[in-house]
């Protein structure tokens, strides 16, 4: 696979990527310029290998720029979610030791305080406009040589993981070499499995610092193709940006598909998706019913895979293996699952325990937390993220729910996940999300937060209405105890929910 300056050098005018409000297209030549430029910055500020910058920036062009800058120059890159407060985004700057922070200027009501909450943060940059403490971003770049800096070396990500349950923690994978212009270990894994290569146009509907979008948008650039990436997810646009740029391979999540399922059969039906050949979709498990009639809609062409930010495994499964195996994330494509009891015990198919990878691809580990590192390996070296699950008799892998998430309800484990599936099945309701709540009765029970899909019908009648149709589907003990109603979950723009916020929010108060 050619490096993106061998793809410049080859074919400068290509689209290496297109904003796709905008419709600003970034050629090869163009980015491969930029990148050097950063990589001049960087050494121009002391960021030296090894060193680590931070960037919190919307989807935009200087997002992926710096990106090749750091891969060029050696240097770790922390992508900080956009919807990080103060105190969060501080503790990121600090526990990575950024020593160069670049931010959105639409985002400077946190990134300004940066300044002061962040003293080991040398050197300030912001993009699309200038406040106090900070430098222009463009105008400095813009001033620096295209040439190559002398000790180009390749660089890595560092991302947090999301908070959803607890204090972000820096994951870290070390470069797999120093070689600036080697393949990435991806590009020749998940790039050679999904197909990726010069033909590909990639269709990117999530945010950037989001480890998924991120690592296959590198994997496009890596390959000579061409991404288009949505500044944020609508459900409408990513449909005609499909026909529009005869999209090859996109990635989702599983809120998504819901979302573009919910548009009513004339808009879903008027656009050509014929383009379309590799459909990913991961981080949350997918409703049934969900992934039945994103096949149907769009054939068999829809990959599923389980993997994390830490990559210490990967299973897929196609859409032909699926229907055959409904509810499952697969077999491995790299690193061995298994399932294991609260006592470190194999437990047998069929039954539900934490997931475990032995024969892991990469160790990783949680930076300047060894602590929390040495939580999640066993002493076998095998690794969890605390996901929960089981294996069939088969040795495909099911999906339950986070083992945070797990309710214990009369000493029954019930798994939110689950009831989530189901509710979100229902017409009237646009998203939700379950958890438990303590009670003094049962330890805890089941709580549903539902946002409806027209806020003007809440009413007790409704909660009634989808207790009762989750009554006809599932077990007395899984159906929520109580149902309330919320204008809008607090979910990321990457699709995952804030779910942590919600549950202590309900834990705090008086209910």
């Amino acid at each position: 696979m050619p490096h993106l300056s061998v793809t410049a050098a080859e074919t400068p005018n290509k689209p290496a990527f297109i904003l796709a409000n905008s419709g600003e297209i970034v050629t090869y030549g163009e980015l491969n310029d930029r990148s050097n430029q950063i990589a001049q910055l960087f050494r121009l500020c002391g960021v030296a290998p090894g060193d680590h910058v931070a960037m919190m920036l919307v989807n935009c062009r200087e997002f992926l720029e710096v990106v090749g800058g750091a891969m060029r120059a050696g240097v770790i890159f922390t992508p900080i979610s956009t919807h990080l407060k103060q105190d969060e985004t501080a503790y990121i700057l600090e526990n990575c030791g950024a020593k160069l922070f670049i931010a959105s200027a639409c985002l400077a009501e946190v990134a300004q305080t940066m300044v002061s909450a962040a003293p080991g943060v040398s050197h300030f940059y912001m993009v699309g406009g200038v406040q106090p403490g900070f430098e222009s971003f463009e105008e400095t770049v813009d001033l620096l040589p295209t040439s190559p800096i002398d000790d180009q070396c390749m660089g890595a990500p560092m991302l947090y993981s999301s908070g959803t349950t607890g204090k972000p923690k820096g994951i870290f994978i070390p470069p797999h070499t120093d070689q600036w212009d080697a393949p990435l270990g991806l590009t020749g894994s998940i790039g050679a499995a999904f197909g990726f290569g010069p033909e590909t146009t990639y269709l990117s509907p999530a945010p950037l610092y989001h480890a998924a979008p991120l690592h296959y948008n590198m994997v496009v650039l890596d390959s000579g193709g061409t991404s288009v990436v949505m500044e944020k997810f609508d459900a409408v646009r990513a449909l005609e940006l499909i026909e529009q740029h005869r999209i090859t391979h996109s990635q989702w999540v599983p809120i998504m598909f819901v979302r573009m399922l919910k548009l009513d059969e004339e808009t879903r039906s008027r656009f050509d998706l014929s383009s379309m050949q590799v459909v990913l979709h991961a981080a949350a498990p997918c409703p049934i019913d969900v992934k039945e009639k994103m096949i149907e809609w769009w054939g068999p062409i829809i990959i599923e895979y389980y993997s994390s930010s830490e990559g210490a495994g990967f299973t897929l499964i196609d859409s032909n293996d699926w229907l055959l195996h409904k509810g499952s994330v697969g077999k491995p494509l790299f690193g061995v699952p298994h399932v294991l009891d609260e006592e470190g015990r194999e437990l047998p198919a069929g039954e539900v325990g934490t997931i475990w990878f032995s024969e892991i691809h990469t160790p990783f580990e949680y930076h300047n937390e060894p602590e929390k590192t040495s939580e999640v390996y066993n002493k076998d070296g095998w690794t969890t993220i605390g996901d929960v699950g089981y294996l069939d008799e088969d040795g495909y892998l099911f999906l339950t729910d986070r083992r945070n998430f797990t309710i214990i309800t009369g000493g029954v484990n019930v798994y939110p996940a689950e009831i989530e599936n189901v509710l979100i099945g229902h017409e009237r309701v646009a998203d939700v999300a379950v958890f438990g709540v303590p009670d003094d009765e049962f330890g805890e029970i089941v709580q549903a937060v539902v946002q409806p899909a027209d806020w003007s019908q809440v009413s007790d009648e409704l909660a009634a209405d989808l207790i009762d149709w989750l009554k006809e589907r599932l077990s007395n003990l899984k159906v929520p105890k109580r149902l309330d109603f919320i204008e809008e979950l607090p979910r990321m723009d990457n699709g995952k929910l804030y779910k942590r916020h919600l549950m202590e929010a309900y834990r705090n108060r008086d209910v």
